[in-house]
């Protein structure tokens, strides 16, 4: 299973997910779930409308990453972070930058290194002479969506000094607390083949990603667009020519957390997730499961998914088609797992195709 299953269709439009072995016991929950379509009110439908166009939009430059794309909007309606992982040259950095112009969000990218200082991040006071006061000057974590390139290349001092900009929606220099603007996620990126030189994300921090995601490369055809765009003059340090424009706004995202906030959830549901984790718990590939707040998140993000597809409640279906993304950073596998070469989405697949699915 990949990330990409089930979060669209042949159109490129969401799409109801396609879980593994199972998806048929969810049925009865969804027939006895408390659907009233004809309840959405105008704000929730041009919402939704809005954030469909930004999938669009974002497809005039990126090519095959449907699923990353997806993701990051419910990074954003579920007011979480995002971890990208992919090969360099999967197109990362222009996905970011293209979704930040699509919703007309202030986007900043910051490289992280091995000097990097927490200030750089943050920002700083800085003396002025003139006054004879020190100010505060903003670092780039002020912004709607900040881009940590890398974040796995800088010491854990610097990779912390995010912990509380990410938890707490703010920053503190000198004991003043200072608001970061709304919506603010961190969409970071990291390099899965090369670990010379790095500094592998502690567990906490880890825990603080809403979503891990995985950007693959391309297939032959997608593969075959991105150099035939290339090839008539595409320019990805030029988004303009390219034709991106913004068709959303904060308002929108807003709005749809208003309406995501109203998707409902049947009890029989709200277990499942609360087993499928503590299965993590138990299994024997695993020597750290997944934490209450890994639960929350699966909830959340299903939620989010749920309404992107246009329903006002949320089934098993959307429950696997979220698992793995929302679960595959908060496992630890055991020493001899990796010495046998198991991988942490095959073991959340077995699990999900062994818990009992609500009927």
């Amino acid at each position: 299973m990949t990330d990409t299953e089930g979060w669209q269709d042949d159109t490129g439009q969401p799409a109801t997910a396609r879980p593994p072995r199972g998806a048929h016991q969810a049925t009865r929950v969804e027939e006895r779930a408390p659907h009233a379509p004809g309840q959405e009110d105008d704000d929730s439908r041009s919402a939704r409308a809005a954030l469909l166009r930004v999938r669009a939009e974002v497809g005039k430059s990126i090519v095959g990453q449907d699923a990353a794309v997806t993701g990051l909007l419910i990074g954003l309606l579920a007011d979480g972070h995002v971890l990208l992982e992919g090969v360099p040259g999967v197109a990362k950095t222009l996905l970011v930058r293209t979704l930040a112009t699509a919703l007309d969000l202030g986007t900043k990218r910051v490289q992280f290194t091995p000097d990097l200082m927490p200030g750089d991040i943050t920002g700083s006071l800085i003396y002025e002479s003139r006054t004879s006061e020190f100010t505060f000057r903003e670092g780039p974590v002020f912004t709607n969506i900040l881009l940590a390139d890398e974040i796995n290349r800088t010491p854990p001092k610097t990779q912390a000094s995010l912990l509380e900009a990410m938890e707490e929606r703010q920053v503190s220099v000198d004991g003043v607390s200072r608001r970061l603007p709304s919506p603010f996620i961190v969409a970071a990126t990291q390099n899965p083949v090369e670990y010379e030189g790095t500094y592998p994300l502690p567990e906490a921090q880890l825990d603080r990603f809403l979503l891990k995601l995985t950007l693959p490369l391309p297939g032959r055809d997608d593969e075959i667009e991105v150099v035939r765009r290339h090839s008539v003059g595409f320019d990805p340090r030029n988004l303009s020519a390219a034709g991106i424009r913004a068709v959303a706004g904060a308002e929108d995202i807003d709005r749809a957390r208003v309406a995501v906030g109203r998707v409902t959830i049947a009890p029989e549901v709200l277990a499942y997730i609360v087993d499928l984790v503590r299965a993590t718990r138990t299994s024997p590939s695993f020597q750290l499961g997944v934490s209450p707040r890994g639960a929350t998140a699966l909830l959340n993000t299903s939620r989010a998914w749920a309404w992107l597809s246009g329903r006002s409640f949320v089934t098993p279906d959307d429950v696997k088609a979220l698992t793995l993304p929302a679960l595959r950073h908060r496992v630890a596998l055991r020493p001899e797992a990796q010495m046998d070469g198991v991988d942490v989405d095959d073991v959340l697949v077995s699990i999900l195709g062994t818990a009992p699915v609500p009927r």
